[in-house]
């Protein structure tokens, strides 16, 4: 009687702590897709504020600050390009919404009046004598913007980078059918660029007041823990992840920001899982958790970090990066996975004897995520992200109620195993 006591109270505590794993996970990312951070982006600090949260976490988690072991932030700045003011845009009596309706170019600059619009169509772009034409009312002061229907263009990557160059010169209007994505720049062009969907789109006047801020010094942190190894003078385990997004853009009543659940409230919501396995646990190595900021405007962060020489890498057994872990129902994809093969091969046996995954996916090595800098430094490093029917990606859309964690728990735990198995 009392080992089936026993064996059914230790099945209840693993239950409990599985569940546990995946619920504070579920009020990490809804707490980091919040308006409190504003898409953890520049407008409204929200990424400094999401910042100060997670140093919070970290200290909850038990973890021994990194930098000098006094604290967890290391410091560093870049130039961001913003929309911290107006972002609206009227036609006659049409209130158009950002993000939804339309949405500016992340290099965008500033621009308030009515905008005159001289449309430019496959057959004026293909002739230059009428593409001449079309842009003399632009000089003459008829017109002082273009309009370009991109769904009348079989190629439109290399027509709309020809065309921006002319944002130094005057503002520009796409329509388009395809789903808005948003990034973050380093830069400004003196005009804005302005998306818009084709099926809201009304005339060729416009009403716009957009309000762009170049910040040239803006404060990022990263943030760093770590528990240490039984023994001194042990390498280290490094898992990585992004907690910074796009932001937001505009001013109450015409603002929108981007929560950035799948990517990557969900990947830091996974590295504070790990701590939380590995507190209290001491392993054969170091196990290092870093939070960074600047991976959406071009792993930044993770850049400075290895340049700043703070982890010699010499001291690094892996590292794992984790992007992008809210789902799963279609398994993982292993970026590096057929590089660094006999780990791969680790990862698949793993799962294969467990069967925590419908599948892990192989690819090659890619400057996509915050693994990047780190691998071409020498550090044995993969990038593993989630595959699943959630498809919104830097959109207004990329919100926590669209997640699963569907393999959430099953992920903590192939990745515990594995770090056994290093």
């Amino acid at each position: 009687m009392w080992i089936n006591i026993s064996f059914l109270f230790l099945a209840l505590c693993f239950a409990f702590s599985t569940y546990g794993q995946e619920a504070k996970a579920r009020e990490i990312v809804e707490r980091l897709c919040s308006e409190e951070f504003y898409g953890r982006g520049y407008v409204e600090n929200g990424v400094n504020k999401a910042a100060d949260f997670l140093k919070e976490e970290f200290q909850k988690a038990g973890l021994n600050p990194f930098f000098g072991d006094t604290t967890y932030f290391q410091d560093y700045s870049f130039s961001v390009n913003t929309f911290p003011g107006a972002m609206r845009i009227v036609s006659d009596d049409n209130f158009f919404r950002p993000g939804i309706d339309f949405i500016v170019n992340e290099n965008s600059g500033s621009f308030k009046g009515e905008l005159f619009l001289v449309e430019l169509t496959p057959e004026i772009i293909a002739d230059e004598s009428k593409f001449i034409a079309a842009l003399s009312q632009i000089e003459s002061g008829k017109k002082n913007g273009i309009l370009v229907d991109l769904t009348a263009f079989s190629d439109v990557g290399d027509l709309t980078s020809q065309l921006n160059f002319f944002s130094s010169h005057m503002p520009i209007v796409y329509l388009t059918d395809k789903k808005f994505t948003w990034s973050v720049a380093r830069s400004q062009t003196k005009f804005p660029i302005i998306y818009f969907q084709k099926d809201v789109f009304i005339d060729n006047l416009l009403s716009v007041n957009i309000e762009a801020k170049l910040i040239q010094d803006f404060p990022n942190k990263n943030i760093a823990g770590y528990f240490p190894a039984k023994k001194k003078n042990a390498k280290t385990i490094v898992f990585t992840a992004h907690y910074d997004h796009l932001g937001g853009m505009g001013t109450t009543p015409n603002k929108t920001y981007f929560p950035g659940g799948n990517d990557n409230a969900s990947g830091t919501a996974m590295l504070l899982s790990m701590a939380d396995y590995f507190k209290d646990k001491p392993q054969k190595y170091n196990v290092l958790f870093i939070a960074f900021s600047g991976e959406e405007i071009g792993l930044l962060g993770s850049q400075y970090f290895v340049n700043s020489q703070v982890l010699p890498v010499n001291d690094v057994k892996f590292l794992i990066n984790l992007d992008i872990m809210g789902s799963g129902e279609e398994g993982i994809t292993v970026v590096n996975g057929s590089v660094f093969t006999k780990e791969f091969k680790k990862l698949q046996k793993i799962n294969q004897k467990q069967q925590y995954l419908s599948q892990i996916k192989s690819r090659g090595e890619a400057a996509n995520s915050d693994h990047w800098f780190f691998y071409k430094s020498g550090v044995p490093s993969i990038f593993i992200y989630t595959m699943g029917p959630n498809k919104h990606y830097h959109d207004v859309y990329d919100t926590y109620e669209e997640l699963s964690f569907k393999a959430y728990d099953n992920i903590v735990k192939l990745l515990v195993d594995f770090v056994g198995k290093l």
